[in-house]
């Protein structure tokens, strides 16, 4: 018996920055988690992933994260991605740099 799908977006590292990005539904690439495309169907998420699979200039290590819907937007699901969304924990470097500020 197959699973049901779980809501997700796509994620990947950029290229050059090396930040963490997410995939819009314009199909351009964000920093921002709350601005990525929430995937709902399976095989629109096999297609968004192989756009970005297409992008090895831009971006490297496409994947599909688990994501749910929040009021602003997408939220992660896992931990990992939750951590992610912070950027380097190599404090004062990063996002969790301009969260003390």
């Amino acid at each position: 018996m197959s699973r049901k799908f779980t809501p997700k977006v796509v994620t990947a590292n950029d290229l050059r920055m090396g930040d963490v990005v997410y995939m819009t539904a314009a199909g351009s690439w964000t920093r921002d988690h709350a601005e990525a495309e929430l995937i709902e169907d399976e095989a629109h998420g096999e297609l968004r992933l192989l756009a970005a699979l297409g992008q090895p200039g831009v971006v490297v290590g496409p994947y599909l994260a688990e994501a749910r819907a929040g009021a602003n937007g997408p939220e992660p699901v896992h931990f990992r991605e939750v951590f992610r969304t912070r950027g380097p924990s190599n404090y004062p470097h990063g996002k969790q740099e301009a969260a003390h500020v």
